[in-house]
Protein backbone atom coordinates (compact mmCIF):
# COMPACT_ATOMS: atom_id res chain seq x y z
CA UNK A 1 0.00 0.00 0.00
CA UNK A 2 1.18 3.66 -0.73
CA UNK A 3 0.08 6.98 0.37
CA UNK A 4 0.57 10.60 -1.02
CA UNK A 5 2.83 11.98 1.28
CA UNK A 6 0.78 15.25 1.96
CA UNK A 7 -1.43 13.30 3.41
CA UNK A 8 0.72 12.55 6.74
CA UNK A 9 1.95 16.19 6.80
CA UNK A 10 -1.64 17.71 6.59
CA UNK A 11 -2.54 14.71 9.54
CA UNK A 12 0.17 15.62 11.13
CA UNK A 13 -0.82 19.68 11.76
CA UNK A 14 -4.41 18.29 13.21
CA UNK A 15 -2.51 16.22 15.61
CA UNK A 16 -0.42 19.08 16.62
CA UNK A 17 -3.33 21.22 17.36
CA UNK A 18 -4.92 18.79 19.13
CA UNK A 19 -2.13 17.14 21.37
CA UNK A 20 -1.62 21.28 22.04
CA UNK A 21 -5.25 21.44 23.21
CA UNK A 22 -4.39 18.45 25.34
CA UNK A 23 -1.51 20.50 26.31
CA UNK A 24 -3.56 23.08 27.87
CA UNK A 25 -6.41 22.12 29.05
CA UNK A 26 -5.47 18.43 30.84
CA UNK A 27 -7.79 16.56 28.94
CA UNK A 28 -7.72 13.16 29.18
CA UNK A 29 -10.39 12.65 27.27
CA UNK A 30 -9.32 14.70 24.11
CA UNK A 31 -6.21 12.30 24.72
CA UNK A 32 -7.96 9.31 24.35
CA UNK A 33 -9.74 10.50 20.93
CA UNK A 34 -6.47 11.15 19.79
CA UNK A 35 -5.24 7.68 20.61
CA UNK A 36 -7.82 6.45 18.81
CA UNK A 37 -6.73 8.15 16.12
CA UNK A 38 -3.67 7.07 15.93
CA UNK A 39 -4.76 3.68 16.64
CA UNK A 40 -6.66 3.46 13.14
CA UNK A 41 -3.57 4.91 11.47
CA UNK A 42 -1.40 1.86 13.02
CA UNK A 43 -3.62 -0.74 12.53
CA UNK A 44 -6.46 0.14 9.55
CA UNK A 45 -4.61 3.35 7.88
CA UNK A 46 -7.38 3.24 5.37
CA UNK A 47 -9.97 3.93 8.40
CA UNK A 48 -8.25 6.82 10.04
CA UNK A 49 -9.96 10.01 10.20
CA UNK A 50 -7.37 12.95 9.09
CA UNK A 51 -6.45 10.58 6.26
CA UNK A 52 -9.94 10.13 4.95
CA UNK A 53 -10.05 13.52 5.51
CA UNK A 54 -7.70 14.31 3.55
CA UNK A 55 -8.21 12.69 0.89
CA UNK A 56 -11.82 13.54 0.53
CA UNK A 57 -11.54 16.95 1.48
CA UNK A 58 -7.98 17.94 0.79
CA UNK A 59 -6.09 16.30 -1.90
CA UNK A 60 -8.84 16.62 -4.46
CA UNK A 61 -8.30 20.32 -4.44
CA UNK A 62 -4.73 19.80 -4.88
CA UNK A 63 -4.01 17.25 -7.67
CA UNK A 64 -2.01 14.55 -7.97
CA UNK A 65 0.93 13.80 -5.81
CA UNK A 66 4.13 13.77 -7.73
CA UNK A 67 5.35 10.55 -5.59
CA UNK A 68 3.76 8.31 -3.17
CA UNK A 69 5.57 6.46 -0.52
CA UNK A 70 4.96 3.28 1.46
CA UNK A 71 2.39 3.59 3.60
CA UNK A 72 5.06 0.72 6.52
CA UNK A 73 6.66 3.35 8.31
CA UNK A 74 3.42 5.55 8.22
CA UNK A 75 1.57 3.01 9.94
CA UNK A 76 4.53 2.20 12.12
CA UNK A 77 4.69 5.72 12.95
CA UNK A 78 1.06 5.76 13.61
CA UNK A 79 2.00 2.83 16.64
CA UNK A 80 4.46 4.91 18.53
CA UNK A 81 2.09 7.89 18.52
CA UNK A 82 -0.33 5.51 19.76
CA UNK A 83 1.78 4.01 22.38
CA UNK A 84 2.51 7.84 23.66
CA UNK A 85 -0.74 8.91 23.49
CA UNK A 86 -2.48 5.29 25.26
CA UNK A 87 0.39 6.45 28.27
CA UNK A 88 -0.64 9.83 28.44
CA UNK A 89 -4.00 8.95 29.22
CA UNK A 90 -3.64 6.49 31.47
CA UNK A 91 -1.58 9.29 33.49
CA UNK A 92 -4.19 12.18 32.95
CA UNK A 93 -7.30 9.53 33.92
CA UNK A 94 -5.32 7.99 36.92
CA UNK A 95 -4.61 11.67 38.26
CA UNK A 96 -0.81 11.66 37.37
CA UNK A 97 -1.00 14.24 35.00
CA UNK A 98 3.14 14.88 35.04
CA UNK A 99 2.97 11.87 33.25
CA UNK A 100 0.46 12.68 30.86
CA UNK A 101 2.20 15.89 30.10
CA UNK A 102 5.57 14.32 29.67
CA UNK A 103 3.83 12.08 26.68
CA UNK A 104 1.89 14.44 25.18
CA UNK A 105 4.63 16.70 25.12
CA UNK A 106 6.93 13.74 23.13
CA UNK A 107 4.32 13.36 20.76
CA UNK A 108 3.32 16.84 20.04
CA UNK A 109 7.01 17.42 19.10
CA UNK A 110 6.69 14.22 17.08
CA UNK A 111 3.91 15.87 15.31
CA UNK A 112 4.96 19.28 15.20
CA UNK A 113 8.44 17.98 13.19
CA UNK A 114 6.52 16.27 10.74
CA UNK A 115 4.04 18.50 10.31
CA UNK A 116 6.00 21.81 9.59
CA UNK A 117 9.82 20.48 8.52
CA UNK A 118 8.26 16.57 6.83
CA UNK A 119 10.63 14.97 9.44
CA UNK A 120 8.60 11.78 10.44
CA UNK A 121 10.82 10.45 13.54
CA UNK A 122 8.31 7.27 13.78
CA UNK A 123 8.96 6.69 10.29
CA UNK A 124 12.83 7.56 10.45
CA UNK A 125 12.87 4.41 13.50
CA UNK A 126 10.78 2.32 11.53
CA UNK A 127 13.78 2.68 8.75
CA UNK A 128 16.27 2.08 11.75
CA UNK A 129 14.66 -1.10 12.61
CA UNK A 130 14.42 -2.34 9.20
CA UNK A 131 17.91 -1.94 8.14
CA UNK A 132 19.16 -3.43 11.72
CA UNK A 133 16.92 -6.64 11.88
CA UNK A 134 16.65 -7.13 8.47
CA UNK A 135 20.48 -6.69 7.53
CA UNK A 136 22.24 -9.36 5.69
CA UNK A 137 25.94 -9.69 7.03
CA UNK A 138 26.80 -11.54 4.15
CA UNK A 139 27.00 -8.47 2.18
CA UNK A 140 30.26 -7.86 3.24
CA UNK A 141 31.93 -11.11 2.13
CA UNK A 142 29.83 -10.87 -1.29
CA UNK A 143 31.51 -7.60 -2.49
CA UNK A 144 34.88 -8.72 -2.28
CA UNK A 145 35.71 -8.00 1.12
CA UNK A 146 38.84 -10.24 2.72
CA UNK A 147 37.58 -12.26 6.10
Amino acid sequence: MYVDPRGPRVAAWITTVVLAAVLLTGNGWLLLAQAVVFALGAFRLRFAPYGILFRYVVAPRLGPPGELESAAPLRFAQFVGFVFAAVGTVGYLAGLSGLGMVATSLALVAAFLNAAFGLCLGCEMYLLFRRIFTSDHRTATSKGATT
